[in-house]
């Protein structure tokens, strides 16, 4: 089958995929985050956080506050917004595309990666579940797989599997998670686990790609840490050795391709990719127990014993459990989600806190994520907001500049596809960044990243999403921010700034809207004169009876100023 380009799509067709973005939209509610608990009772007022610290709260655990998000928050409280974002249901992406491959059915078309991307921003702009969208995307950033790799670029429908197990475990238990993870056939292809042998005694051994990665990237990281997340004797004591490793990529084979619901549906034509049953793609790998080790598996201090019979799923279940129960696990894994949602360089003391959950829930759990995800947004160093703390807070990556800018603004689409925002992967003209398009399993940036020769690095400070930033990349957004911001009707999403511009006759009212649902109240003194400046600097025609579209037109144009000046400043880029 052959992927057909949009504009070749017949009108019928692309109608019927608006029709099925704007169905499952509202079966999820649309964009109506903010009524999800219309029955809680609102906080008695002087227990109320203020507008600017629910927009704080707002943009580390969303993809951007609202208006409307905000004001409830303010009335309810973090607690209750957590509460109820945890008890709501979610909307598998997948389910998108099977309605738009069905809907192309006609034409002999497929689903491409424009598909995922257009399902990624219609749940990410106007998804309700916006705590569960928020940690998923911050879960694909640990749990890498990349549309990058040649062998994934046209795995559009298991790519998105993979996306929606993330969102499925985003507030389970890290040991399913981390089991789940393991056996996708995604990642069996991206990281080679999958079609992986028993060594044969002539040459081959098993394959030592995703035992390496388990342990560095999912689980335990390099070095034995204490639980506070410093290092274990105050230097570098590397966590797991080659041995190590070879020992615990015996246990990685015999997986290969679902087959089917019975043993005699695992033929070795199936192990090896023919016969293919046609929902592989995203169902989990099974264990073909031929192609699996029997020999002694030693690895982090545990052994499991040379066996008669291959056993490829007792084995995995083995090492799992262990992996979970290292000591490395809480803080390694809790540290990384600090950095991805709060900021990059967490007190030992927040991490130990965070690790402390995961290790206990409070009723003897160990790996409650949603304990961990509460204990990241709730600590007090999450909390508290000290202007003059330089050494908290994190850069913005692209995807999450933008999209605060279209939440803020109530960005809709004119088609329901939420079509516009596909390779942003341009440094000179885009955003230099696109979901589940990470350059390696590392990330698009890696947690430990210092810029070389900074104050940061000066000060031993990690600032990771520097390393998607130089002179090119930050003029190449301000570029692609400026197309965003200008009205265009041919453009699919558009901003709604009509009550930025009902503002526009009052600069500095208009101006500290932005500052509430861009920057959360954080403007400095000098950044909020020069955008105000620049505001007034629109002279602004005086109202007469025939010159109210020139009038209107003006005040659009102060609202775009007050707009693209925070956005542009360095005061923006970093949230605190």
């Amino acid at each position: 089958m052959k992927t057909l380009p949009e504009k070749k799509l017949g009108r019928h067709v692309r109608m019927g995929i608006a029709a099925v973005m704007l169905a499952l939209l509202a079966a999820c509610g649309g964009n109506k985050e903010t009524e999800q608990g219309e029955t809680v009772a609102e906080l008695p007022a002087d227990e109320q956080p203020s507008s600017a610290d629910a927009a704080r709260f707002l943009t580390q655990a969303t993809f951007g506050p609202t208006t409307a998000s905000i004001d409830w928050v303010h009335r309810h409280g973090y607690p209750a917004w957590i509460k109820a974002q945890m008890d709501m249901g979610r909307n598998p992406h997948r389910a998108y595309l099977d309605a738009v491959q069905a809907s192309l059915a006609a034409t002999n078309g497929t689903v491409s990666q424009t598909h995922f991307r257009e399902s990624f921003w219609a749940q990410a702009l106007a998804g309700p579940d916006q705590l569960r969208q928020r940690a998923t995307f911050a879960l694909s950033e640990i749990f890498v797989i990349s549309f990058v790799d040649g062998n994934l670029a046209g795995q559009v429908r298991g790519v998105t599997s993979y996306y929606d197990m993330l969102a499925e475990h985003a507030f389970g238990n890290y040991r399913d998670l981390l089991e789940a993870v393991s056996k996708h056939p995604m990642m069996g292809v991206y990281l080679s686990s999958l079609r992986n042998q028993k060594e044969d005694g002539k040459g081959r051994v098993a394959d030592e790609n995703f035992a390496r990665e388990i342990m560095q990237l999912f689980s335990i990281g390099l070095y034995e840490l204490n639980p506070d997340g410093t290092l274990k004797g105050g230097t570098p004591t590397e966590t797991y050795t080659h041995e190590d490793i070879k020992g615990l990529a015996k246990v990685f084979t015999g997986w290969s391709w679902y087959a089917g619901p019975n043993l005699a549906d695992r033929t070795d034509s199936r192990f090896f990719g023919g016969n293919a049953n046609p929902d592989r793609d995203w169902r989990p790998m099974q264990a073909y127990n031929k192609f699996h080790s029997v020999s002694e598996k030693t690895f982090l201090g545990k052994t499991i014993p040379a066996a008669s019979s291959a056993d490829a799923e007792g084995d995995m279940e083995v090492a799992l459990d262990h992996l979970f129960n290292h000591p490395n696990v809480g803080p390694f894994f809790g540290r990384l989600l600090i950095q991805r949602l709060v900021t990059s360089n967490p007190s030992p003391a927040y991490v130990g806190r965070v690790a402390a959950a995961f290790n206990n829930n409070g009723q003897g759990v160990r790996g409650d994520l949603k304990a961990v995800f509460k204990a990241i947004l709730l600590d007090p160093e999450a909390r508290t907001y000290d202007p003059a703390n330089t050494t908290y807070g994190k850069l913005r990556e692209p995807v999450l500049r933008l999209s605060s800018m279209l939440r803020a603004f109530d960005a809709r689409s004119t088609s329901g596809r939420y079509s516009g925002l596909d390779d942003t992967d341009s440094i000179t003209s885009s955003l230099g960044q696109t979901v589940l398009r990470s350059p390696t399993v590392f990330n698009f940036f890696r947690p430990g990243y210092t810029p070389p020769n900074s104050a940061a690095a000066n000060a031993g400070l990690v600032a990771p999403e520097m390393q998607l930033t130089n002179e090119v990349s930050v003029a190449g957004f301000l570029n692609f921010m400026r197309d965003k911001l200008r009205p265009n009707a041919s453009r699919d999403i558009q901003p709604d700034f009509s009550p930025l511009a009902a503002l526009a006759g009052d600069p500095a009212a208009l101006v500290e809207r932005v500052n509430l649902l861009l920057m959360s109240g954080q403007m400095s003194p000098a950044l909020r004169a020069l955008v105000v400046a620049g505001v007034s600097g629109r002279a602004m025609p005086a109202a007469t009876s025939s010159n109210a579209d020139a009038v209107q037109a003006v005040k659009n144009e102060r609202a775009l100023i007050a707009v693209m000046l925070t956005m542009a400043s360095p005061d923006y880029m970093i949230q605190k």
